[in-house]
């Protein structure tokens, strides 16, 4: 962003960014890679997004959809998870377009894709032998299902298959409703959070050797990552984890509660906090009780215990209850939904709602003091930029016209 534009809105890069400088050719579709790559971008990375020539399919995942005067429209699916990108649609299956992919890495410091193993090989395009002999700085970042081998290697990955093979579901829900899908797709949003850490990692490491490496990241690997505290209890106690629903499996008081303006949750993590929570609704003689002193009490007597706070809390205003016991020590909070959310006090505080022109969106989460980043541009229309990339890259315009005559750079989708 120029430094002596200031363009009006919310949430906005206010400075290059930490990651100025850095160029990354994102091959991603859908939404574990481009969730990493907007996250890069968001930071002062410069993202040229790839696309296929039937596009990025996450843009018709929807409604909602923003429409366009040319008759056009975006799904709000992609339109979340895209912003400050540069999108050029290529075919990158024909010799033509693998031309052109190879110039736009030259100089990139970064690849993301999230093809299946074996795909970028079958064009010629592999890391070890294609790839890193002419781009030797050059961090290759492939999310995949479940990496290229093993007893379940090649095959795809998506999300809910992903939450269910890892174990996420089963640990979801509560005894009436068995295994439920989280709802969020968190081992995609998960997924693209590690590849941003491996990718920090493996630049910070090229600062000593110079040289550029493989990053070979599985949603069934994040998907297990993921699986804190169920999976430390498995592996102390040898039982298998049940969903329980809003309870923690390893702390009481630690659930939702119904009050006369809404429901709250209380988490009490220790005595001191469960103490206090007692003082605070006046029921001090709890904390003292032989069937809650301490914590492997709660737990056994948790029926009991959920009893006794559901009579005292179901008469309180949740919102002014919620504060005053967070205010004191005692972790609680109101259960919002996420228009509420949007709209609350503290979420404009943080700049957690985006905007820019008609565009709106989740602001970045990483406040950093001197390089800040934000929104910089609305997320791209399909193939917005690609005569201006290519030209960029040394391509004359006679060259642009006769790779869009021949359907190697696209500025429509196929369909």
């Amino acid at each position: 962003m120029d430094g002596s534009s200031k363009p009006e809105g919310k949430g906005l890069a206010r400075s290059a960014g930490a990651l100025a400088g850095l160029k990354v050719i994102d091959l991603t579709r859908v939404l574990g890679g481009p969730y990493a790559t907007m996250i890069l971008s968001d930071h002062g990375a410069e993202v040229i997004k790839i696309e296929p020539p039937q596009g990025d399919e996450v843009r018709d995942w929807g409604p909602p959809f923003v429409d366009f005067q040319d008759g056009t429209r975006d799904a709000s699916y992609f339109m979340g998870i895209n912003r400050n990108k540069r999108s050029v649609a290529l075919d990158i299956g024909k010799p033509a377009g693998k031309a052109v992919l190879l110039r736009l890495l030259e100089g990139a410091d970064i690849l993301v894709e999230n093809f299946k193993p074996g795909g970028m090989e079958k064009w010629g395009l592999g890391y070890e032998k294609d790839l890193a002999p002419r781009f030797p700085r050059l961090i290759h970042c492939r999310v995949s299902g479940f990496g290229g081998d093993g007893p379940l290697g090649g095959l795809p990955g998506y999300d809910a298959i992903l939450q269910a093979m890892t174990g996420l579901m089963s640990v979801n829900g509560d005894p009436s409703t068995g295994p439920l899908r989280l709802g969020i797709p968190l081992v995609d949003l998960g997924t693209g959070l590690y590849s941003v850490i491996g990718i920090l990692m493996a630049l910070h490491e090229r600062e000593r050797s110079g040289r550029g490496q493989y990053l070979d990241m599985t949603l069934h690997d994040c998907g297990m990552a993921l699986l804190h505290p169920q999976a430390a209890n498995f592996f102390l106690n040898g039982r298998r984890p049940t969903p329980t629903g809003n309870p923690h499996p390893n702390l009481a008081p630690y659930e939702k509660y119904a009050t006369r303006t809404g429901e709250i949750f209380v988490a009490s993590g220790n005595n001191g906090q469960f103490r206090k929570l007692c003082e605070l609704i006046g029921k001090p003689e709890l904390a003292s009780d032989a069937r809650f002193r301490d914590n492997s009490d709660r737990l056994t007597n948790r029926a009991e215990l959920i009893a006794l706070l559901a009579a005292e809390f179901a008469h309180e205003d949740g919102h002014e209850l919620s504060l005053r016991l967070i205010r004191n020590g005692v972790p609680a909070g109101p259960v919002l939904p996420v228009d509420e959310v949007m709209q609350a006090p503290h979420t404009e505080h943080r700049a957690m709602v985006t905007e820019l022109g008609a565009y709106r969106g989740l602001g970045t989460p990483i406040k950093l003091s001197r390089t800040p980043g934000g929104t910089r541009a609305a997320p791209p229309r399909f193939g917005e930029h690609g005569a201006e990339e290519l030209s960029k890259h040394g391509y004359s315009a006679e060259e642009i016209s006769q790779l869009e005559a021949d359907g190697v750079l696209l500025r429509r989708r196929r369909t």
